[in-house]
């Protein structure tokens, strides 16, 4: 049975949890991730949420009669950013919980728009 000093104890480490994970968002938000294909042909930066950012493509390496290939280095630099992006998350929550696997925390996350 659970005392009214460890019911206190227990929601005060809920408030502080919550109150960090408020600040690993707007850290997040802030940090930067970057990600290439094609040998630098495209790099995508998106940051610690997972938001593109930045687009760039050098041209001088395109060729527009073989769009699909751009297309693809496209889809490939944006989806390893983003990956990127979520495993930075994920090593985040991992510091904050103290590296407690903690069932739904990731669903957390996402509600708290962390991603």
């Amino acid at each position: 049975m659970v005392g009214f000093g460890d019911l206190t104890n227990i929601i005060g480490k809920i408030q502080e949890m919550q109150a960090n994970m408020q600040k690993l968002q707007e850290e997040l938000e802030h940090k930067i991730i970057e990600a290439g294909s094609g040998g630098g042909m495209v790099t995508a930066k998106v940051n610690g949420k997972g938001t593109l950012l930045d687009l760039k493509i050098n041209r001088e390496m395109v060729d527009f009669n073989d769009v699909e290939m751009l297309e693809d280095l496209v889809k490939a630099a944006v989806n390893a950013a983003i990956t990127k992006s979520q495993q930075a998350m994920k090593e985040e929550m991992a510091k904050l919980t103290g590296g407690l696997n903690i069932p739904g925390i990731d669903q957390l996350g996402k509600l708290m728009g962390l991603r």
